[in-house]
């Protein structure tokens, strides 16, 4: 089963930005559409973006449409989450995932679970 590796996050003022980064421990990278989930303290984990395997799908929570923007290097196994305009209620843990279900934003159809970037906005 892939393994993935968040990184990338951090402290940042509010208005600032961070880029995220997951990284996949084997080739077959490319055979998953990924995306990335969110869990603030004493919350649910919840959808924040989702990216199909070639790049022909994206979806986006609505709060983060027009801010994070999430891509992939297939060839260096590697997903993206470039967050932008960051805004304190962005603080969480973030987490990558994989899916093999076209569309997916339940927790429940992603696998692979990495251990997590803390990414803190302050105010």
């Amino acid at each position: 089963q892939v393994q993935l590796i968040e990184s990338g996050g951090g402290l940042v003022q509010a208005g600032g930005s961070l880029r995220l980064s997951c990284s996949a421990s084997e080739r077959t990278f490319g055979n998953y559409a990924m995306g990335w989930f969110r869990q603030a303290p004493g919350k649910e984990r919840e959808f924040v973006a989702y990216l199909s395997r070639y790049n022909t799908a994206l979806a986006y929570k609505d709060s983060v449409k027009d801010r994070f923007t999430i891509s992939r290097d297939n060839a260096k196994n590697t997903l993206y989450l470039q967050m932008s305009l960051l805004k304190p209620e962005d603080t969480a843990t973030y987490y990558c995932a994989v899916t093999k279900i076209a569309g997916a934003r339940s927790t429940g159809d992603f696998a692979s679970w990495g251990q997590g970037t803390q990414v803190t906005v302050s105010s």
